[in-house]
């Protein structure tokens, strides 16, 4: 059926007839404020839509699928394609705030000129699309995520089949975008990252939710795929090892006297470690063996063992260890020449907390000036618990080493340093080794007139 000119012209009149029914300026208002209000829900709709289902994390998703609730296999079905989803919201939206647009502009134009019509159509629509079609959906969307997700689930996919055509033009077209400029849309990849986890644990013990001795436990898992071998070992200085050609009596009272369970066994120097012995076999076989004492001989009881490179993560030196069954395993470097043992004590204190053993010191003591720190300890166990920023670099990972880079030489007891607010006094020196010192926090102007006092004394 066609529309005669005339009708048309006369839609500027009070009154025209349109395919049989006589329209007046006050019926098309009330039909048009009647569709507005219709798309203004619509958008509503899609606005809180996309908050809903992108704010759903994907562990959630699963969950809600596992427990049958309704819509959740349709929200599961539609995650799977987070890009696809994405294109469908935006197009429905875009597509209902201009038909907002253009038919409040056809309404305005009845009783108003066309600039004026225009003019205000398009800040009368931007204002109650932003506070009911933007900012209410949405706000409601964030407090009622899962249940408004499951609930859209199916209306969105529907939505999706009616507008089959524009979305998969606009799919294909943001895909080659993306393509062309080397991006990759933030939605397709992991909901949940590294990163995000981190910031909840971080958030969970401020709210009270994880305990403190949690917190450091669960900072300490995300740290360890970090670390390498040389952050964890024992270093060579602290080792207690037994040549081959002593006898098993000698070895038996070395593991005594270093309160040791294994220790390594060295052919020559600690540069060619050929085993570990563990106190075991070796009161074992002496006292309850088939062999005489006098004939046994250490060689006899040696474990074989792993030479691991210093830059080896120990993540994978763990798997590594159980699949193997070794419990101590040595550290290497470049050279080949022994820097250290691990233990799986070291692999556990990672995760735990040093674990004490007799009269074993505290690695870092809390004390009314600051905190005495044993040399060895990491530095970013010493900015952990004490809250402070000390440099980590290539060249050191302790705090002895931090002093002795500091310094460009060889300390002695009493010795201080100072470094971003923080005082470093060197209380123990055992040969050339630092083995405490007391770490205080000074105040800055203090801290500034100590470097300057020291810089004259240089010149």
């Amino acid at each position: 059926m066609t529309i005669p000119l005339s009708s048309i012209l006369q839609a500027s009149t009070p009154g025209f007839a349109l395919f049989g029914f006589e329209l007046t300026d006050s019926t098309v208002t009330i039909a048009g404020v009647a569709v507005l209000v219709v798309l203004m829900g619509l958008s509503a709709f899609f606005s809180s839509s996309e908050i809903a289902m992108f704010s759903l994390p994907d562990y959630r998703t699963d969950a809600l699928a596992d427990e049958g609730r309704p819509g959740a296999s349709t929200l599961k079905q539609l995650k799977t394609d987070p890009h696809r989803l994405l294109v469908t919201i935006l197009v429905g939206n875009n597509l209902v705030n201009i038909a907002m647009s253009s038919i409040a502009t056809g309404l305005l134009a009845i009783y108003f000129s066309q600039g004026v019509a225009v003019a205000g159509a398009t800040f009368g629509i931007t204002a109650v699309v932003l506070l009911f079609g933007e900012s209410a959906p949405k706000s409601y969307a964030v407090e009622n995520t899962e249940s408004w997700a499951l609930r859209i689930a199916r209306p969105l996919k529907l939505s999706g089949y009616m507008l089959l055509p524009l979305v998969v033009t606009f799919d294909f077209l943001t895909r080659q975008v993306n393509r062309l400029t080397g991006g990759q849309a933030a939605i397709e990849s992991g909901y949940v990252t590294r990163s995000e986890i981190q910031d909840m644990i971080e958030t969970g013990e401020r709210e009270g939710v994880i305990e403190e001795e949690e917190h450091e436990m669960l900072q300490r898992i995300f740290r360890f795929n970090k670390s390498i071998a040389k952050e964890v070992m024992t270093p060579r200085l602290d080792m207690t090892a037994v040549p081959v050609e002593a006898s098993i009596d000698e070895a038996i009272q070395t593991c005594i006297q270093s309160g040791h369970a294994r220790v390594p066994v060295y052919e020559g120097s600690l540069d060619n470690v050929i085993g570990v012995v563990h106190i075991r076999d070796l009161v074992r076989d002496v006292n309850y063996g088939e062999t005489e004492a006098s004939e046994l001989e250490l060689d006899d009881l040696i474990s074989p063992t792993l030479h691991v490179p210093e830059s080896k993560n120990v993540d994978e030196l763990l798997t590594e260890m159980r699949e193997e069954r070794m419990h101590m395993v040595i550290v290497i470097d470049e050279f080949g020449t022994t820097e250290g043992l691990i233990t799986m004590e070291d692999m556990v204190e990672e995760i735990v907390g040093e674990i004490l053993e007799g009269g074993e010191e505290m690695p870092i003591d809390h004390v009314e000036d600051g905190a005495v720190v044993q040399g060895e300890v990491n530095i970013h166990e010493v900015n952990e618990a004490l809250e402070i920023d000390l440099p980590e670099g290539e060249e050191f990972e302790t705090v002895a080493g931090f002093v002795f880079n500091r310094a460009g030489r060889l300390v002695e007891e009493g010795e201080q340093i100072e470094y971003d607010g923080i005082r470093i006094t060197v209380e123990e020196v055992e040969n050339t080794r630092i083995k405490k010192a007391l770490l205080e926090q000074v105040e800055r102007d203090e801290a500034e007139e100590q470097e300057g006092v020291a810089d004259a004394e240089e010149l």
